[in-house]
């Protein structure tokens, strides 16, 4: 018998076909097991951005992100999961790899294979292929 009891998965969200994709993998984990999912979204930011203090393309972004959030909350909601959400500044693949490795606190990480950036990769997309090469804990990518 497994013992081992999936309760807290990861879900990368930014608003890509192949992110939504994983939410919904993520979801059908979740309900077979009473797992709680935490969507994350992390902000590549560069130390020194040129976009500091620029109000408009903040407040543009603020939008495209409550959108990316409350569109997660209504399908997990729907599906009767629960769900967390969590935004990070810098970069994308090590916050998701941190967070998943901090205390122990999530067992499993389900993302997209391909993002919303713009380089393009074989297989996978570079984050993706970080996070595979880069965890210590399961991790399930979704076409």
């Amino acid at each position: 018998m497994i013992k081992k009891k999936i309760s807290r998965i990861i879900v990368p969200l930014d608003g890509s076909k192949n992110a939504t994709r994983g939410l919904e993998m993520a979801i059908t984990i979740a309900k077979q097991s009473d797992a709680v999912i935490t969507g994350i979204y992390s902000i590549y930011a560069p130390p020194h951005s040129e976009f500091r203090g620029v109000g408009s393309v903040e407040k543009a972004f603020n939008k495209q992100l409550k959108k990316i959030m409350e569109e997660a909350k209504v399908l997990t909601t729907k599906n009767d999961v629960r769900f967390k959400e969590r935004l990070m500044r810098g970069d994308i693949g090590y916050n998701i790899v941190k967070l998943a490795h901090s205390k122990g606190k999530f067992d499993m990480i389900v993302m997209g294979s391909r993002g919303r950036s713009s380089a393009k990769e074989m297989f996978f997309g570079s984050v993706s292929n970080y996070v595979v090469h880069a965890s210590k804990i399961p991790v399930l990518i979704v076409k």
